[in-house]
């Protein structure tokens, strides 16, 4: 998935801060500023000049490529990293006598997508030819729906975060103008040492998903968390692996602010450089000379109520069929996480943002007696912020749902303490097949049984810490907490906290009325 990156249609407008309110519409032609605001109140810093700060006005036109076996319009199949023009039918080198065959799966994910974003589905949408010529599109025209595409008039909502910590988001919308149909073009790589272009056509003619959104989006942060909820979205459907980078605003403000203009332009994102390059000049009006594309029959699709009586079902497309089989999506299974566990929304975002750890943390609640509250904090604030440390997903963690769960129960059964679960987690990690409980023994982790010992060495703790004892006799009951840390730190984090709480104001009473302090 790619936001194509260009000053017509990514970042619509710029203009100095106004405090006016609402997204401006566009398309702007060069040089006109529009007016925005930013999400959180404010706008981009001002810059150089001392004038009032910058706005951007953000559209987007996403590229989605199509989760499909085989392309768009031919049989060639669909592999990423395959060796160079190894995957290239006669019809995708544009050979003469060849004709394009519409992809079902293709269609099926358009309209999927379509529905899951609020859209207008056309039962009848149509292919044009949009002309262009550049060294890796051997037709000299790609095959899109300019005219009527197959999907129109939606929205997407998405949540904004308002501080650091999350705890405050605001729902935002955008509008969809349409989704369209169209075929990818292959890939350049442009030597600049022989001085020479090589073309690779394994992607040219793989099926795409152009989502075009209003310019509704104020600022960077509404662009990027409107481009994850599609992505997610994407995702669960399975219409899409959308895989993606984006950036521009930044370039754009620096641009500006340094007495430069911005070029209409289409532009690709450099993932070694991290910025983004410029790849074909859009400046002026573009004339792609539309025309019906003549090979191919209108689009036709059907719901239950148009669906004709003698139509063979497998040759035809039902919208309300795609309908129903609509999985739930981000939306509603944050909703389903915070009614059925009790979790804060944040934390719902926080297990949908990575794939696989919504399902990793049911999977633990499942199979623990620790209730999902705390479950939650151990799969985000542990195994996670381990998981990030080493660049590892889910499904590459050494630590299964099935070991996390053991390890919890352990805790919540009060034979080890956090501390030592803590422990266990680090060598969990290592991933040499121990479980917890062994774990637990071979280190001597268990929490200590014997009370009359742990009293022993609360006592010990006290007598060498009178400091400690004024300050909570005088009624600084903080104290007390380094105090739990010390017995902890003795029993190497052996010893149940809360007992050892206990046991601390039990005996800091019997230490002040015995021994008081003048």
């Amino acid at each position: 998935m790619a936001a194509r990156a260009c000053g017509g249609a990514c970042c619509r407008g710029w203009q100095r801060g106004t405090g006016v309110r609402g997204p401006a519409l566009g398309p702007f032609p060069r040089g006109q500023r529009a007016v925005a605001c930013n999400a959180r109140g404010g706008a981009v810093p001002a810059g150089k000049s001392g004038l009032a700060p910058w706005v951007p006005v953000v559209g987007l036109e996403i590229h989605a490529q199509i989760s499909s076996n085989s392309k768009l319009f031919s049989g060639s199949e669909v592999q990423f990293a395959a060796p160079p023009n190894s995957l290239v039918s006669f019809f995708d080198a544009s050979l003469p006598g060849t004709l394009p065959v519409l992809n079902r799966r293709c269609v099926e994910a358009a309209v999927m997508t379509g529905l899951a974003l609020k859209c207008s589905i056309n039962k009848k949408s149509l292919f044009d030819r949009k002309h262009y010529f550049y060294a890796d599109l051997p037709a000299g025209y790609q095959i899109t729906q300019q005219r009527v595409p197959i999907a129109v008039n939606g929205s997407l909502s998405y949540c904004l975060c308002i501080d650091s910590k999350m705890s405050q988001m605001v729902t935002k919308t955008v509008r969809i103008k349409q989704i369209q149909l169209e075929q990818d073009s292959g890939k350049s790589l442009h030597d600049d040492t022989r001085s020479q272009t090589l073309v690779d056509l394994n992607r040219a003619g793989v099926g795409l998903m152009e989502v075009v959104m209003e310019p509704d989006m104020c600022c960077g942060e509404e662009a990027a968390a409107a481009v994850r909820e599609l992505q997610l979205i994407l995702q669960t459907l399975g219409s899409s692996q959308a895989v993606m980078a984006d950036y521009e605003i930044q370039r754009q403000i620096e641009e500006l602010e340094n007495g430069g203009t911005i070029l209409n332009e289409t532009r690709a994102f450099d993932s070694k450089l991290g910025c983004t390059v410029p790849m074909r000049d859009k400046e002026g009006k573009q004339d792609y000379r539309f025309m019906p594309e003549p090979n191919l029959p209108p689009l036709i699709l059907y719901d239950a109520k148009s669906l004709p009586a003698n139509m063979n079902h497998q040759q035809v497309i039902n919208i309300d069929w795609i309908h129903e089989r609509l999985p739930d999506l981000p939306s509603v299974k944050r909703e389903k996480l915070v009614e059925q566990y009790g979790i804060l929304p944040e934390h719902s975002f926080a297990l949908l943002n990575e794939d696989g750890l919504a399902e990793f943390y049911e999977n633990v609640v499942k199979q623990t007696r620790m209730k999902p509250k705390r479950v939650i904090g151990w799969v985000l604030n542990n195994l996670l912020s381990y998981l990030k440390q080493h660049s590892l997903t889910v499904k590459e963690s050494p630590i299964s749902s099935f070991l996390l769960a053991d390890l919890l129960n352990l805790l919540e059964k009060k034979e080890i303490s956090s501390t030592a679960a803590k422990q266990v987690l680090v060598e969990l990690w290592k991933g040499e097949g121990k479980t917890p409980l062994e774990i637990v023994k071979e280190q001597k982790l268990q929490l200590l049984q014997d009370q009359k010992e742990l009293e022993q060495i609360c006592q010990a703790v006290i007598d060498r810490q009178e400091n400690e004892v004024m300050a909570i006799k005088a009624g600084n009951l903080k104290v007390l907490n380094k105090l739990i840390g010390l017995v902890q730190r003795e029993t190497q984090g052996r010893s149940n906290p809360v007992l050892v709480k206990q046991l601390l104001e039990k005996k800091l009473e019997v230490a002040t009325r015995e021994k008081p302090h003048k």
